[in-house]
């Protein structure tokens, strides 16, 4: 089922936040976890919904767009994937630090309308797609991001997979990732660590040890 107007129910039940590791962008965010989790399952009459990842800014999300936005030249003038995009927030980055064109995915359609109003918030411009990317090779971009995709063990070892058969294509893997259970434990370069403020509700702690790392070649 879908809600009638994603858009009006985000305005409703966020409100624009400065993102504490990237101040530069603000989202539509969520104060707290279960009210909005609630709130997501009564509007599309389900129960047992993942947590509704775009209605806050992960801490591994909030690393890789302080990087992207601190290393503009790894994407400038690029083609950029924001795997797992969520909120948007390391696509926006991406389109901040000169990226020539992001594409954000997500299989929450919710997603589409948190990415088309943070985008607009933060004057960049995305395209989005809900296509589940991992049931084919990657598309043809020259680097994609991910943050935050290795919290859960089936999707950890299937976006693994996806992104060493991208990676061996030639395109740059960036991830950011506060050392989540499944997090590889090899096969990543670490360019950069951060203490990210985030929320007990979110991470079990106010401030998060958080990595960027790149997929290392074959």
């Amino acid at each position: 089922m879908t809600i009638a107007d994603p858009v009006a129910f985000i305005r409703d039940n966020t409100r624009v936040q400065t993102v504490p590791h990237a101040p530069e962008i603000s989202l539509w965010l969520a104060d707290e976890v279960t009210p909005i989790w609630r709130l997501t399952e009564e509007a599309l009459e389900q129960i047992g919904l993942p947590p509704p990842f775009w209605a806050f800014a992960w801490s591994g999300g909030q690393g890789l767009a302080r990087w992207l936005l601190d290393n503009p030249q790894e994407v400038a003038g690029k083609r950029v994937l924001d795997f797992a995009t969520g909120s948007g927030l390391v696509g926006i980055a991406a389109m901040k630090a000169g990226a020539a064109s992001v594409l954000c995915a997500d299989i929450d359609a919710f997603c589409e309308a948190a990415v088309s109003l943070n985008t607009e918030l933060n004057d960049v411009e995305a395209a989005f797609t809900v296509e589940n990317l991992l049931d084919a090779p990657a598309p043809d971009v020259d680097v994609i991001c991910a943050g935050d995709v290795f919290y859960e063990k089936p999707m950890a070892e299937r976006v693994l997979v996806w992104l060493s058969e991208a990676q061996g294509r030639g395109i740059r893997v960036l991830v950011g990732d506060p050392i989540r259970t499944y997090f590889p434990e090899s096969g990543f370069d670490l360019l950069a660590e951060y203490q990210v403020p985030t929320t007990r509700e979110l991470e079990d702690m106010a401030v998060k040890r958080t990595r960027v790392w790149a997929l290392s070649p074959h």
